[in-house]
């Protein structure tokens, strides 16, 4: 599962599955997500190509392992669901160059049919990590998805430790690169850190998603399920994507087609300096 810090901030006027307003042709609307040489866009590719980085260790994650007062809020944006946690949380350490502030989860996912991951692994890419055991942990979002099913429908949910929704026993093996925002204004001040070590929910809770969420408004006539909405995969071009020193999956060919299916339900856990 992949967590996202990243404070968003962008119009409605774009979409995944229409010709006039996809992924490319975002550059007409918002030019900073018009991709140029030797740009930094993401999502991108993940492969063995890594440079290992023996100063990358665990990060550190303040108040994750709490649970905040009041109410977080789950909302339906049209493109995505979106999860407000609020303040509290803080991401540092890791090579990180500063303190981050985490804001919002933002909901990746494809369809029955279709993969929905941003990032690829050995361009594979994969709608989600799907078992068949429920996952406990994410049920307060999963079990609240039904109160979100059009567009500008929010539901407050309660709060529970983020660090339930992360790899705990893993939080040292990751892959780190420099990219973008992955929605307009596509800006390149994204420091991604992929953890290599899934997350995973089951088969119904996947389910909740891609049969029960639309990018329509309850009134319109026409309605619209919401699925497949991911950015298609940019160039790495002279950027290093770079493995923690505890990180070993990748770093083996052998075993890079075994890392885990590439879930982004939840956005990587992108990092933008606030």
């Amino acid at each position: 599962m992949m967590l996202s810090g990243v404070l968003l901030a962008h119009s409605d006027d774009f979409c995944y599955d229409d010709e006039r307003c996809d992924p490319y042709a975002w550059g007409d609307n918002y030019p900073s997500c018009h991709p140029l040489l030797e740009s930094h866009h993401s999502p991108i590719n993940l492969n063995h190509q890594l440079t290992k980085n023996g100063s990358l260790d665990s990060l550190n994650l303040e108040g994750f392992n709490l649970t905040p007062k009041g109410h977080w809020r789950l909302v339906n944006q049209g493109y995505s669901i979106v999860l407000e946690v609020g303040d509290g949380m803080q991401v540092s350490g890791g090579g990180l160059p500063g303190i981050y502030r985490t804001v919002q989860l933002h909901f990746h996912w494809g369809s029955v049919f279709t993969s929905g991951s941003e990032h690829t692994l050995d361009h594979l890419r994969f709608p989600m990590e799907v078992s068949s055991l429920h996952n406990e942990n994410f049920h307060p979002i999963s079990s609240a998805l039904s109160f979100v099913a059009y567009k500008g429908q929010t539901k407050p949910i309660p709060p529970f430790p983020l660090i339930n929704l992360l790899p705990q026993n893993n939080l040292a093996q990751y892959y780190r690169y420099h990219g973008s925002l992955t929605t307009p204004p596509c800006s390149q001040v994204v420091l991604w850190t992929v953890y290599e070590v899934p997350i995973y929910i089951s088969w119904s809770q996947f389910d909740r998603f891609i049969s029960g969420i639309y990018s329509t408004q309850e009134d319109e006539n026409d309605q619209a399920l919401l699925h497949d909405n991911y950015r298609h995969i940019h160039p790495t071009y002279s950027r290093t994507v770079y493995a923690s020193k505890d990180a070993r999956r990748l770093t083996n060919r052998a075993s890079c087609l075994t890392l885990f299916h590439l879930l982004n339900v939840l956005q990587l856990f992108g990092l933008l300096n606030l």
